[in-house]
């Protein structure tokens, strides 16, 4: 199981430590360093940062909102990107929910995500591959575009800079079981949000007979500490809001998912809590069982011996927030046992 760094998304500012905690990763052995974007800082920008600044370490987004680009400005970033960094891009992906894609955005979501994901990547794989010009009469893009307001002249093209690799890897971030079984067909890898290494059927018999060289690479908070119950509140914390606020009461994946995964009461309890604005409430609802089978807490020795479950699994990539060079040290040296 390879190592990967995820630092997220930035919060009120750019983190001084981002890049070290890169460098480090890179000097450990990891295999990868992945940055975000929600409705603040952009995916791309972080990422070509790090790039400069480490020679060896893959650069992966988890992820890059499909609302917020064209899918050939995506394959624009991740082409030029490819190129300046020396191969080392793996292009991740996530359609967001309703109330993001359409509240910051500014986009409707789409009727049908499954055909919208499934276009979208159609398209990078066309810009990637650059074996002729782009064209999809899709339902969500169109290239050319023939809408109504169409001028009638636009023309198929194909891009002008080659891309250094057209099997640049594209992985998704699915969570529903429909949306993870098309994952498994047309992408390269997939990006659990939430992973419980005991409970992969939640995610249906879409795992069951997966592509030779696909990548499930989840994320996972790692905090190396004495004390599990504490170590756990930033795991909550995080539940917290995506649970609670990062979707419409009636339409939250996230809430969705947590309910697939056993614990529906809690999810809508964490969603009430959040939405009347008792967001502390909201976050100590969250189990503690729950939080602590998606991440990797507690000392050195309890953290090794949950680790081995996490490799006895479909995971190929571990993608761990770790908040300090000490809990990356150590959870490399478990790995390599």
């Amino acid at each position: 199981m390879r190592l990967g760094l995820a630092l997220g998304y930035w919060g009120r500012g750019p983190s001084p430590a981002h890049v070290r905690l890169a460098q480090e990763a890179e000097r450990l052995g990891y295999d990868s360093v992945w940055t975000a974007e929600s409705w603040g800082s952009d995916a791309f920008t972080p990422l070509t940062w790090i790039a400069a600044h480490t020679s060896r370490i893959r650069l992966g987004t988890a992820v890059a909102q499909m609302a917020a680009r064209s899918p050939v400005t995506t394959a624009m970033h991740a082409l030029t990107l490819d190129h300046l960094s020396g191969g080392r891009v793996m292009l991740g992906l996530g359609l967001s929910g309703p109330q993001v894609v359409e509240g910051w955005y500014g986009r409707p979501f789409p009727a049908s995500p499954l055909t919208a994901t499934r276009e979208y990547v159609d398209v990078l794989r066309q810009v990637l591959r650059r074996e002729a010009p782009v064209e999809l009469a899709g339902r969500f893009h169109s290239h050319p575009y023939r809408g109504p307001d169409a001028t009638g002249l636009g023309k198929p093209l194909k891009p002008i800079t080659h891309p250094l690799r057209p099997d640049l890897p594209i992985l998704l971030g699915a969570e529903g079981p429909k949306n993870v079984a098309q994952t498994t067909r047309i992408a390269d890898g997939w990006l659990p949000l939430y992973w419980s290494p005991n409970r992969p059927e939640v995610y249906g018999p879409a795992l069951a007979d997966l592509p030779e060289g696909f990548l499930v690479a989840p994320m996972a908070q790692v905090r190396v500490c004495d004390d599990v119950a504490e170590g756990l509140l930033p795991v909550k914390t995080m539940l917290g809001f995506y649970i609670g606020g990062m979707g419409h009461a009636a339409r939250n994946f996230h809430a969705d998912l947590m309910a697939r995964m056993g614990y529906e009461e809690q999810a809508r309890r964490i969603q009430r809590l959040f939405l009347e604005g008792r967001r502390e409430e909201a976050v100590l609802a969250v189990p503690d069982a729950f939080a602590d089978e998606i991440s990797l807490v507690g000392p050195r020795e309890r953290i090794a011996e949950r680790l081995e479950s996490w490799r006895e699994g479909p995971v190929t990539d571990l993608l761990a927030l770790a908040p300090d060079p000490h809990t990356l040290r150590v959870l490399a040296e478990l790995n390599s046992r």
